[in-house]
């Protein structure tokens, strides 16, 4: 059974976009097993026409060891902005969609054509239960299996 192709939001402000995104909830790779506290902040990089990306998070506990893995980004979908590609290590680099995204840009969800991950991410530490909910049925209606889905410790 193949699925339809994920679709991304029609347009990305990146200037809002930059800055720091609480992970709520996710399906998590491998790096992200355990992890308390995550965050993405995303910073634009002019000089070499990329996103720089800092993700970091304290593993196994609130206070656990921070662990960082800085990334590089890069817009493929210049139109929308809404689909990169990442490069967590050279050489490889892996699609990253914006699937879901506030107005106000409080909140959005990131997917990969896959669907075998997902991250829902918040401006605050916290999402309000309805909104969580209403995104998690969203992913379960796009194809996602959402009893994968991990909520991600957020202890400040």
């Amino acid at each position: 059974m193949s699925q339809d192709k994920l679709a991304t939001v029609s347009y990305v402000d990146i200037s809002r976009f930059m800055g720091d995104w609480y992970v709520i909830a996710n399906i998590p790779t491998f790096v992200e097993k355990g992890a308390n506290n995550a965050i993405e902040s995303y910073s634009w990089n002019s000089k070499e026409e990329r996103i720089d990306v800092d993700f970091r998070y304290n593993a196994d506990s609130p206070t656990g060891p921070v662990k960082k893995y800085p990334q590089k980004a890069w817009i493929y979908d210049k139109k929308t902005n809404a689909e990169w590609r990442v490069q967590p290590w050279w050489p490889l680099k892996f699609a990253y969609l914006v699937i879901d995204l506030a107005d106000d840009y409080s909140y959005t969800v990131i997917g990969v054509p896959s669907r075998n991950y997902v991250w829902i991410m918040s401006r605050k530490p916290t999402m309000p239960s309805d909104v969580y909910e209403a995104l998690v049925a969203k992913l379960k209606a796009s194809g996602y299996d959402i009893s994968k889905i991990q909520k991600v410790p957020q202890v400040w």
